[in-house]
């Protein structure tokens, strides 16, 4: 008699858990970078599981499709990704393998932020590969201003509310947390860097526009010739000798490329190479969106001359 009591409650038990289990199911969230992720995780709390496909240690340009991650994209609730064609090299082929109705295109879980984005360095009239590895519709690396936090955090709760509106109202409050702590901490970094005169760098590629307009640092040069193509011996005397006569003792890179033309172009112009992580996940200590500004605030005051020195008159 116990039996049977024990097991109708059982069957009762499971049949309750079956039918209430689908609206506490979390959402399966997928990514293309560790910024958007950071951001994600930050909106959705403990209501969303969340994954990256590319790692902040990689460069996103070039990421190798693998059946693993087609896997998780055939699971995912919703895709977000960074697009001004960033990705184009490589996600339409996981999409396609994923055969996930949910994220294909026009459906109710793709998301392109750059939607919502102003892209610095927009192409106009024809492009050819004599430009390099340009992007016609702007820079892809708009998460390194971090205004763009606002609109990203933004975006992403609406689209999480769309897709879970019993939990919109979480959504919601989860990034005006993260966007006021967000905006108190920018204006911390541009006071930090305001101290700092002749913020001259040179980059080692565009990465990093976005970053260098917020925070009022110019740019003297690229180490690239064009974006993608490696330079020549006369394109880095060139830069160097530019160097030298406007006391540009920094040039920034970011981490997951090769650093021998960089270092090879610090050894004629005296400046220091500094590389960086350009994405969450780039280094251990760039964990989430807010950390990697810290480090990289951290790094340029660091780097930085901490005396004005006037422009060489030769």
């Amino acid at each position: 008699m116990n039996f049977q009591r024990s097991l109708i409650f059982i069957c009762i038990f499971l049949s309750i858990l079956i039918t209430v289990s689908p609206g506490f199911a979390k959402l399966n969230i997928v990514t293309t970078t560790e910024d958007i992720a950071a951001i994600a995780k930050e909106v959705a709390g403990n209501l969303a599981e969340v994954q990256s496909i590319a790692k902040g240690s990689q460069d996103p340009h070039f990421i190798q499709a693998k059946p693993s991650t087609m896997v998780k994209l055939n699971r995912a609730d919703l895709l977000i990704y960074q697009g001004l064609e960033l990705e184009a090299g490589w996600l339409p082929g996981l999409i396609a393998g994923a055969r996930n109705p949910k994220i294909l295109p026009n459906a109710p879980g793709h998301l392109d932020l750059s939607s919502v984005i102003k892209p610095m360095e927009v192409h106009h009239g024809e492009v050819d590969r004599s430009k390099g590895d340009v992007h016609p519709l702007g820079n892809p690396h708009y998460p390194l201003d971090p205004k763009n936090g606002f609109l990203m955090a933004m975006t992403i709760a609406d689209m999480l509310g769309k897709l879970d509106p019993a939990n919109d109202s979480t959504y919601q409050g989860n990034m005006f947390r993260f966007t006021s702590q967000l905006r108190k901490k920018i204006g911390e970094w541009a006071g930090r860097l305001k101290k700092i005169p002749n913020k001259k760098v040179v980059t080692y590629h565009q990465t990093w526009s976005y970053f260098l307009q917020q925070f009022g640092i110019e740019r003297v040069g690229v180490v690239e010739i064009v974006p993608g193509v490696s330079p020549s011996p006369k394109h880095l005397l060139a830069l160097a000798k530019t160097m030298k006569k406007q006391r540009v003792r920094v040039i920034l890179q970011a981490n997951f490329y090769e650093p021998k033309f960089s270092q090879l172009l610090a050894e004629k112009s005296g400046a220091k190479v500094l590389n960086l992580p350009a994405a969450v996940g780039g280094s251990p200590e760039a964990k989430d969106y807010i950390t990697l500004f810290e480090v990289l605030v951290t790094q340029l005051e660091k780097a930085f001359p901490r005396h004005h020195t006037k422009p060489s008159s030769k």
